[in-house]
């Protein structure tokens, strides 16, 4: 058995959709806090766990029976760290043989990226469990592009501090097929491999807005900003000084070329290029609506 958490998300939506599609696939559990928001898949069973990550005894009850397990990162919290290494516990306690984790680009103890250094100490706590682990270390989301940007009078602005740093931007459709494609494959072949999963090209900001430009036809231009500039323009938005943190340290993480990898995961593990973030964004209007207005 296959269990996903995260499918009432996007990306574990998506996973999880390919998994019931794969012909002749293993049975699939759907762990999620609200049932009621979960995903109807022909042969899916969904089983709760309202207290989440945070919850060890019952997200280890909500694991028992599963052979593998598709542990997608917690949303953005103050006690992030925490909820991943009960996570991490409860898998092993229920007895869970294999896990994929969903990590980030760069994990690393000195990351500049406050997020980056989180999934580090994750994935330094999965391997101490013994477990069979695959790591997928995901680059920055194409889809994320459009959200960088800000309307002013008629244009885009991406106002940030990433100097003239380079990402590879990554399709979650292309994280999802990655995903599905780990989880299936039960040989030994991905065992305590960790994978950088990105897109096909790494771009800077600026060449991330004239992409927006071309596929949008909003103006869009990339404005860099120090870091004073980058926390005295996202601090009003009222949000805790921890998340303000994360927003700007991706950005410096950018700038000091810790999101420049590229890899040939997608192709290797899919069968297919990676898509470019064009493509992307040509396939997905909806990530960019709000921009044009």
């Amino acid at each position: 058995m296959i269990a996903v958490t995260g499918s009432t998300g996007v990306l574990g939506g998506r996973v999880a959709r390919r998994l019931a599609a794969a012909p002749g696939g293993p049975p699939l559990r759907l762990v999620v806090r609200d049932p009621g928001r979960a995903p109807a898949l022909p042969g899916a069973e969904v089983v709760a766990a309202p207290g989440g990550y945070a919850d060890g005894p019952g997200l280890a009850a909500a694991l028992t029976g599963v052979h593998t397990l598709y542990l997608v990162s917690a949303a953005e919290a103050e006690d992030r760290l925490q909820q991943h290494l009960s996570a991490v516990r409860a898998a092993a306690d229920a007895g869970v043989q294999r896990v994929v984790y969903t990590s980030f680009v760069g994990a690393a103890p000195d990351a500049a990226f406050t997020l980056a250094r989180q999934h580090a100490a994750t994935e330094e706590a999965l391997a101490a469990t013994g477990v069979r682990a695959t790591v997928l270390r995901h680059g920055m989301y194409a889809d994320f592009v459009p959200f960088f940007a800000t309307r002013e009078e008629g244009r885009a602005v991406i106002a940030a501090p990433g100097g003239q740093g380079r990402a590879g931007f990554v399709s979650r459709d292309d994280l999802a097929e990655v995903g599905a494609a780990a989880l299936l494959d039960d040989s030994p072949a991905l065992d305590g491999a960790v994978l950088t999963v990105t897109g096909p090209q790494a771009l800077t900001l600026a060449e991330a807005a004239a992409v927006l430009t071309e596929v949008t036809g909003v103006p869009t231009t990339y404005r860099e900003q120090t870091v004073e500039e980058a926390w005295a323009t996202r601090r009003p938005s009222g949000h805790p000084d921890w998340e303000v943190e994360g927003w700007v340290s991706s950005y410096l993480a950018l700038a000091a070329g810790e999101l420049a990898e590229v890899t040939d995961v997608v192709p290797r593990l899919t069968g297919h290029p990676a898509r470019t973030l064009a493509e992307h964004l040509r396939a997905h209007p909806e990530d960019w609506a709000a921009l044009r207005g």
